[in-house]
């Protein structure tokens, strides 16, 4: 087992954390923080490998494919975490972005014993799925070694899935088995072997990065704005119309009465009062530009001076 580890670098002695145990409370936070202040340098160098990445979702979405996570332990419980911020965020259906985690919906919160062992289960569950051609599975391992994650991405492979791997080491077995590699190196950890922190930082601000990117390119961002948000709880409802105010800079009594006849669809309100179109008429600009909030508005001519 050692002659495994010995070569992660995720599984070195930090040679600048050495001694923490004898710190004060604030100094042991000081070291932490400047450890955590590497990781955004250590990704800089993979950005146009996670755009790659991300073209390969865009497409995917396109084409009527869904983007899976699949993880095990930490790892499982950031692509379930960053799944399901797309619905309530951009208004996607929950099974456009799904997390997978070895052992199932119990290991989120409970370890379950042998589950990330397994390289079966982990094909079982891109069979449950019936990951296709269309799908993007982006299988997530601090190791780059675990077999449930190893096991999931050959049978995506072997299903026709674009497969891309992130890893927090370099030349993994995962390497073998992905389309893509995403190595966002951290460097040791503050705590030998604790992936919880800067690689399970790491691993969180590329998968940001993924879903945020391809949302913004398939139509679910105006401006800055999130346009296609849910608002299913009074906090959403209030940013809904404050976003539908802030795109058009209109009145409030002209955004409740758009965000009302809308049907508190955001796009729609929002086409609705730069367009000056009825609900139906912006409906159908938006189908006509794939939800497009921008060319949708372009395409009746009208001058969008707020942007």
């Amino acid at each position: 087992m050692s002659n495994l580890l010995n070569g992660l670098t995720t599984e070195q002695m930090n040679e600048r954390t050495r001694n923490i145990d004898q710190l004060d409370t604030e100094q042991i936070m000081r070291l932490i923080h400047a450890e955590d202040k590497l990781i955004t340098d250590s990704i800089e160098p993979l950005i146009p490998k996670i755009a790659q990445a991300a073209d390969f979702i865009v497409e995917a979405f396109k084409s009527g494919g869904r983007l899976f996570y699949v993880g095990a332990g930490t790892s499982g419980r950031l692509g379930i975490l960053d799944a399901s911020e797309c619905p309530p965020t951009f208004g996607t259906p929950p099974s456009m972005v799904q997390g997978i985690i070895a052992g199932g919906f119990q290991a989120v919160k409970d370890a379950v014993e042998g589950a990330e062992d397994s390289e079966d289960w982990g094909a079982s569950d891109m069979d449950q799925h019936e990951i296709g051609p269309q799908d993007v599975v982006v299988g997530i391992a601090a190791s780059g070694r675990t077999p449930y994650v190893l096991g999931a991405m050959r049978r995506a492979r072997e299903r026709g899935a674009t497969v891309i791997g992130l890893t927090n080491n370099y030349h993994t077995p995962m390497s073998a088995e992905a389309d893509l590699m995403l190595e966002a190196v951290v460097g040791p950890e503050v705590i030998l072997g604790s992936t919880r922190m800067k690689a399970g930082t790491a691993q969180k601000l590329i998968l940001n990065m993924l879903t945020t990117s391809s949302m913004i390119r398939i139509g679910k961002v105006y401006d800055n704005l999130m346009v296609d948000l849910n608002p299913s709880n009074e906090k959403l409802v209030h940013r809904a119309k404050r976003i539908i105010q802030m795109a058009t800079q209109a009145p409030e009594e002209r955004v409740v009465e758009a965000y009302e006849a809308s049907g508190g669809h955001v796009k729609t309100a929002i086409v609705m009062i730069l367009a000056n179109v009825d609900c139906d008429k912006a409906r159908q600009l938006l189908d006509d530009n794939e939800g497009f909030v921008r060319q949708a508005i372009a395409s009746t001519g009208t001058a969008q001076e707020n942007c």
